[in-house]
C-alpha cells in the first residue's frame, strides 16, 4: 500500500491529440496539487522544458511514486522496458482492446483523485533475456523469436534447465509470461494464465509437426534456445519493441526478472471478469 503520493510521473502515446490532451487536462487539473514528471517524448510533444522532462528510467530516483500512461498496451510496454526495477503503472486506455489499459479516458481524473490519496499495487512477473550473454531488455508480455524472411521454416533447439525440451521446427516460437498469456501467444493457440501463477508459456508459431504443442513451464527455471539452422537468420522481438537478429549457434537465455512489472489497483472485479469483458 502506498499512502503518500507526492510526485507522479506520465507518459503518453505523442502520436495521438487525444492522448495529448488527456495529458494536457491532467497537468491543468493536478499540476497545483502534486509534482508531476513527464517523460521526455512526452514533453517534446506537448512543446514543454524545463524541471518537469525526467526520462523514465531516472523517475524513480525523482521521488515519483507512479506513473500514469496515457495510451494503449504499446505504451505501457515500452515504457515499463525503460525501468529495471518498474514504478507502478496506471494506464488510461487511449488505444483499442488493451489488456494492460484499465481506465477509460472518462474515468480518468476520478480514478488519479483516488490514487493520489492511496493505492494497492499488483505485481507481474517479467522474463530477464540474454543474446549470448548480453543482457537485453526484459520482457512484460513476451518473447518472440521468428524467421528473418518469411515461408522460411527454421530449426530451434529449446531446453529448460539444460533439459531438452524439444528441437523444434516452426515459423517461430512465442515466450510468454502469465501477463502476456491474452496476447501473441493466446492468438497462436496457446491457453490462458491467471496472472498470479508463477509460470512461463512456451508456444510453437505454425509447426511443422501437429505433436509440437504449447508448454508451461516453470518461470524460475532457465529456459535456453538456439537457432539451428545453417546460414538462416531469424529475429528475436520484446514486447513488439525491441528487435534484434540472430543466427545459428546464437543463444538466448530467459530466467525470471529480479524485479517485476507493476500495476495500480483500480478495480476489485479481477483478472477472470477481465477477460470475460475484452473478449467478449
Amino acid at each position: 500500500m502506498v499512502n503518500l503520493v507526492n510526485k507522479i510521473g506520465i507518459v503518453s502515446r505523442c502520436d495521438h491529440v487525444d492522448a495529448l490532451e488527456m495529458v494536457k487536462t491532467i497537468l491543468k487539473k493536478f499540476g497545483s496539487k502534486v509534482d508531476i514528471a513527464l517523460s521526455p517524448m512526452t514533453a517534446k510533444a506537448l512543446g514543454v522544458e524545463g524541471d518537469i522532462v525526467v526520462p523514465v528510467n531516472k523517475m524513480r530516483e525523482n521521488g515519483v511514486k507512479f506513473i500514469i500512461s496515457v495510451g494503449g498496451d504499446g505504451t505501457v510496454l515500452r515504457n515499463i522496458s525503460k525501468m529495471y526495477d518498474p514504478l507502478p503503472i496506471l494506464a488510461i486506455n487511449m488505444g483499442t482492446l488493451g489488456f494492460l489499459v484499465d481506465v477509460d479516458p472518462e474515468d480518468a481524473i476520478e480514478t488519479i483523485e483516488n490514487v493520489l490519496a492511496g493505492f494497492k499495487y499488483g505485481e507481474r512477473l517479467r522474463l530477464a533475456v540474454s543474446l549470448n550473454g548480453e543482457v537485453l531488455p526484459s520482457a512484460t508480455n513476451e518473447v518472440v523469436i521468428i524467421t528473418a524472411k518469411p515461408a522460411k521454416i527454421l530449426t530451434y533447439k529449446i531446453s529448460v534447465d539444460e533439459c531438452e525440451l524439444e528441437e523444434l521446427r516452426a515459423d517461430g516460437v512465442v515466450f510468454a509470461t502469465p501477463t502476456g498469456s491474452t496476447a501473441y501467444a493466446m492468438s497462436a493457440g496457446g491457453p490462458i494464465i491467471d496472472p498470479r501463477v508463477d509460470a512461463a508459456l512456451i508456444v510453437p508459431l505454425a509447426p511443422f509437426k501437429l505433436s509440437s504443442r504449447p508448454w508451461v513451464v516453470p518461470a524460475n527455471g532457465s529456459i535456453k534456445v538456439e537457432l539451428t539452422n545453417p546460414e538462416k537468420e531469424a529475429v528475436i522481438v520484446i514486447d513488439g519493441q525491441h528487435n534484434y537478429t540472430i543466427s545459428e549457434h546464437d543463444v538466448i537465455t530467459l530466467t525470471k526478472a529480479e524485479h517485476p512489472a507493476r500495476f495500480v489497483r483500480t478495480t476489485i472485479s479481477g483478472f477472470y471478469k477481465k477477460v470475460q469483458s475484452k473478449l467478449a
